[in-house]
């Protein structure tokens, strides 16, 4: 008797959770501008480390630490990972305020006490229903290594290494252009023409 009352309750507290999560899309739409709920992110946390297996988060770093090393994978890191997670892994890009749920702080607490191997395997396996895809392919696997270094040390990240990371950020066609007329302005060419400025709506 007393399990047949546990299994009644146990799904009614899933219809009851099934309706609320119903009710809050008919509300707010499917709009990636919306903030998940602290209900949404605890479950979310929760399955994500289920989803991780024990063996991934008791994996140990293997590349050797140096200078040379952390230098690497801020540069894989400006160049792969800030249009989503910003050059200071705080989230705040123009892509990352896009997305649902918002990239995390990866400075903050909740992703710093990660392990080494749970980071490694979000990297290389990326992360479902959120705009974290894996970027495990063969032979990447000591680029990730590296990037969990940086992301280590991204709360102690130094306004002139954030500099050479965004020198180090993908360019857009129109960016390389206008680099390279300044360049050439600079080097004796004629004035650049002014370029009609376009606007995109997406």
């Amino acid at each position: 008797m007393n399990r047949t009352l546990i299994v009644i309750a146990t799904c009614a507290a899933v219809l009851g959770l099934v309706v609320a999560v119903g009710a809050q899309i008919l509300h707010d739409g499917l709009s990636t501008r919306a903030t998940p709920t602290k209900m949404e992110s605890l479950v979310a946390r929760n399955l994500r480390h289920l989803a991780i297996p024990s063996g991934a988060r008791r994996q140990v770093d293997p590349v050797v630490s140096s200078n040379e090393i952390a230098h690497q994978g801020m540069l894989h890191f400006a160049d792969h990972c800030a249009s989503c997670h910003g050059n200071d892994g705080g989230g705040d890009s123009l892509l990352g305020k896009g997305l649902y749920p918002k990239p995390p702080d990866l400075r903050l607490e909740e992703t710093q006490k990660l392990s080494d191997g749970e980071l490694f395997w979000i990297i290389e396996n990326g992360v479902r229903f959120t705009g974290m895809p894996g970027f495990g392919n063969p032979g990447t696997q000591e680029d990730s290594w590296k990037l969990v270094r940086f992301i280590r040390h991204l709360p102690q990240l130094r306004a002139e290494e954030r500099s050479e990371m965004e020198r180090n950020n993908p360019k857009s066609p129109g960016d390389r252009l206008e680099e390279k007329q300044e360049e050439d302005f600079l080097n004796g060419g004629q004035p650049a023409p002014v370029q009609p400025s376009e606007h995109h709506h997406h």
